[in-house]
């Protein structure tokens, strides 16, 4: 039965969605829901179409010989203040700005694209990740998840650098599974910093008056959710990394949290970012989750899936799409429904036996 009402769900929502979608989401629409290849003549269609769309050709205008993109005047005053890139606003957006990017179908050719990614990786440290952009005092996991992400959709994959950074996270993944954000969400919880400030805390972290510091001491702590989702969504981007057991740990850890609140009040506390439809999907939701789960294979046989799938079904609009909010976002609704749809599709399939997600990707690319 509800195979029979997820493939009615799916019909009926892609259809209404590709009457009115914007080219890369119909390109989306035929390739992840249709299963259709690039060879196509409506896929062909729409892949010209892309390169015409206005915000693609916006971002590759726009995006400097340098690698990078220009920031408002308040923020690059504020980033000259401190150490400079890679912390500060220039490389958020580019992490933002790659993303979107890889999304409208655009190629390390293009533009300065390459040398964007040439300069994100021209800032790894020694022990392997990229700091920044928050802070170069701690290393922040999930933005390294996300900057993985765009690195290995555009074809880095098996760069020296790349894989010192994947080295670099596994080897930072705790026994739960998890990951969290050093400092902040283990010593920090120590009596005599627990009431502090953060601004206080941090003033006492760049003047190196914290206790010593070994995260071995903290292996009782729980992991982070929404820092773990964001390094589980980075390697489980590469079809032979979305094997390993450190992805499965992740994915296990992250999906055994659905609809509950975080561990950590630094990052994404409330139970309510698990019902949030929104777009882009920088730091999570539980549509994002679910868009993973569903590519990594985690479909009906996981009795833990229905629940979300069925508050996923349950969020659907009377117009048969989903949306943010009641104010409409036209854009963004979009690419919320084709993630909705995409994700409904795929366990549907999963209770149809037939296969889903990345291993029907490999199938279609003859892997």
């Amino acid at each position: 039965m509800l195979a029979a009402e997820l493939e009615r769900v799916v019909e009926e929502s892609s259809r209404k969605l590709f009457q009115i979608s914007k080219s890369p989401i119909r390109y989306f629409l035929l390739t992840d829901i249709m299963g259709m290849t690039n060879d196509d003549a409506l896929v062909m269609q729409a892949l010209e179409e892309i390169k015409r769309y206005p915000p693609r050709v916006k971002l590759l205008a726009t995006l400097r010989e340098d690698g990078t993109w220009p920031i408002a005047k308040q923020r690059r005053l504020a980033e000259e203040r401190g150490p400079g890139p890679p912390v500060g606003w220039t490389y958020t957006t580019m992490l933002r700005n790659l993303h979107d990017l890889a999304d409208y179908m655009v190629t390390p050719d293009d533009g300065n694209v390459r040398t964007a990614l040439e300069k994100i990786l021209s800032w790894q440290s020694k022990a392997g990740y990229i700091p920044g952009p928050t802070t170069n005092l701690f290393p922040l996991p999930h933005y390294n998840g996300l900057a993985m992400r765009s690195l290995v959709r555009f074809g880095m994959e098996y760069d020296d650098r790349v894989q010192k950074m994947v080295r670099w996270l596994f080897k930072t993944q705790r026994a739960d599974g998890g990951w969290i954000i050093p400092y902040l969400e283990d010593i920090r919880y120590l009596p005599q910093y627990r009431n502090m400030r953060m601004m206080d805390f941090m003033s006492l972290l760049e003047k190196g008056d914290l206790a010593g510091y070994d995260p071995d001491d903290f292996r009782d702590i729980p992991s982070c959710v929404w820092t773990t989702m964001m390094v589980v969504r980075g390697l489980g981007q590469s079809f032979k990394l979305a094997d390993s057991k450190e992805v499965a740990r992740g994915a296990d850890f992250v999906l055994n949290y659905f609809f509950k609140k975080n561990n950590h009040t630094a990052f994404l506390r409330s139970a309510s970012t698990w019902t949030k439809l929104r777009h882009p999907s920088y730091f999570g939701s539980g549509l994002c989750v679910l868009d993973l789960l569903t590519w990594l294979g985690y479909g009906c046989d996981d009795p833990r899936m229905e629940k979300p799938i069925r508050w996923l079904l349950g969020s659907r609009s009377a117009d048969g799409l989903w949306v943010q909010s009641e104010r409409p976002h036209p854009d963004k609704d979009q690419w919320i429904s084709e993630t909705a749809i995409s994700v409904l599709n795929r366990y549907a399939q999963s209770l149809r036996h037939v296969p889903f997600g990345r291993d029907a990707e490999m199938l279609k690319l003859g892997c």
